[in-house]
């Protein structure tokens, strides 16, 4: 039987755990290799990982294997975001006029274990720590493996290899070294880097502040965001450049510098962080950056999945929800060309799922890119909090007839990231600009503004599709 091949995984992270879990559910054998140990068994070290938010598109992929129900248990609704100003007001923005669309939060450890217990319980996966993946022959089939506990290196082979092992993936290097066909690839920083924080719980254990929201201080060039835990607690980042500004990573060097930076511009958090020094100088400061390469897939033989092939700055949030809408996109592809016998049915396999899938996820690592723009800044203009509020209000009354681009992107999980993306920044323009022009406000028939808008937007879509940017 074909599903009696052997499929190698590279990299026990949440893609990878989750296309473990789904090819055993195929009847494929599975073998997964992680460098890290078994997250289950240890405690981790804080400040390595944003908090993240999971969305629609991440819970299509949990239906898909059946777990919707226990991940549910794990997560703290945010239903919008709650965003302070310098002198600690504080305005709640919904994500979405329709009560039904909201965000999560939830613990990248809690959810990765589900998923590593979930795999391990078919008896055809079998998952391997603390083996990091060295390099790959990708023109054999085969990885090359150094176990931390034996010392010893190995090779294991595959019918074929999967790397769901991340923006440092090492079967990407072996392709980009290998020089056995053309590989581009490009690395793209920001000039600012995170370092991540913490509120603790009340006395009580408790939240401190209101726990329905993802918390902002945006601040034009820099910003600090808050999302709950289930603990009463909340992951706090700071987001800041790392040279620029009277105000850097560079410079933020002692505990009086740093609580001055943090008293002018978060005095309201600042007031629930007795923790801050302890958390700046123990915790790193990490690079944020987007990672994008093509071809994605050698011949039938391997594929690159999740961050290993499209790595995005956290900024909308779908990092992870892109990930397992990988997984979710190669299903649908692979039900479509099943029982693969041969590597030239893996090829096609492969070929198929990189040409619809490429292009969603160079979508979406733009549109991070310019939600870290708006959160940072946009959110505290007067022009962008009217559209915001206009867009709620149709949403609310026009529910099945207008979606922002937001919503087009987090909760509109049947639809790509590409459409999303055009359609989204479309009607972003068309309100702008007719917001700036006086053509509609607030006080108008919401009706006559839904048709001016969508008048626009189209005019603006052809526009683009002449230009060929559609």
């Amino acid at each position: 039987m074909p599903k009696n091949q052997h499929v190698l995984i590279i990299g026990a992270g949440l893609c990878g755990s989750l296309l473990a879990l789904r090819m055993a559910q195929r009847g494929y054998q599975v073998s997964v290799y992680e460098k890290r140990p078994d997250l289950r068994k240890i405690t981790l070290d804080s400040g390595r990982s944003i908090n993240l938010a999971f969305s629609n598109r991440g819970n299509k992929a949990m239906k898909l294997v059946g777990i919707d129900q226990q991940v549910k248990t794990l997560c703290i609704p945010m239903h919008g975001r709650m965003l302070h100003d310098t002198a600690g007001k504080t305005i709640f923005a919904p994500y979405s006029g329709r009560e039904n669309e909201y965000i999560n939060s939830i613990s990248r450890n809690d959810l990765n274990a589900l998923l590593l217990t979930e795999a391990e319980k078919r008896n055809n996966v079998s998952i391997y720590f603390n083996n990091k993946c060295v390099s790959v022959d990708f023109e054999n089939t085969s990885a090359l493996f150094y176990n931390y506990e034996s010392k010893n290196e190995h090779v294991i082979n595959a019918d074929v290899i999967f790397a769901t092992d991340g923006a440092g993936s090492a079967m990407r290097k072996s392709y980009y070294l290998g020089k056995k066909f053309l590989f581009s690839f490009s690395q793209d920083y920001l000039t600012h880097g995170y370092k991540e924080l913490s509120i603790l719980p009340d006395k009580t254990g408790a939240h401190k502040t209101f726990k329905n929201a993802l918390h902002i201080w945006g601040r034009e060039a820099f910003m600090l965001i808050a999302l709950p835990n289930l603990d009463g607690s909340f992951t706090v980042t700071l987001f800041l450049s790392y040279d620029d500004g009277t105000y850097n990573f560079n410079n933020l060097t002692t505990e009086a510098r740093v609580l001055e930076f943090f008293s002018t511009y978060f005095k309201d958090a600042l007031k629930l962080m007795p923790n801050l020094v302890e958390d700046f100088f123990k915790n790193p400061t990490s690079p944020l950056g987007t990672v994008k390469c093509s071809p994605w897939h050698y011949k039938g033989n391997t594929l690159l999945m999740g961050d290993a092939a499209h790595a995005i700055v956290p900024f909308y949030g779908q990092g992870m929800n892109a990930s397992f809408e990988d997984v979710v996109e190669f299903d649908q592809v692979l039900e479509a060309h099943p029982n693969p016998e041969s590597k030239s049915d893996w090829e096609t396999i492969f070929k198929v799922y990189e040409a619809k899938r490429k292009k969603d996820t160079d979508a979406i690592a733009d549109l991070a890119i310019d939600n870290f723009h708006e959160m940072k800044g946009h959110v505290n203009n007067a022009v962008f909090r009217e559209k915001r509020n206009l867009e709620m209000a149709l949403e609310k009354e026009f529910p099945n007839d207008y979606a922002s681009k937001y919503s087009l992107v987090t909760f509109n999980e049947n639809i790509g990231y590409r459409e999303a993306m055009l359609k989204g920044r479309a009607q972003d323009k068309a309100i702008l600009n007719m917001l700036t022009d006086g053509v509609i406000s607030l006080n108008d028939d919401l009706e006559v503004n839904l048709k001016k808008i969508k008048q626009e937007t189209e005019a603006i879509l052809e526009d683009d599709r002449i230009a060929g940017l559609k």
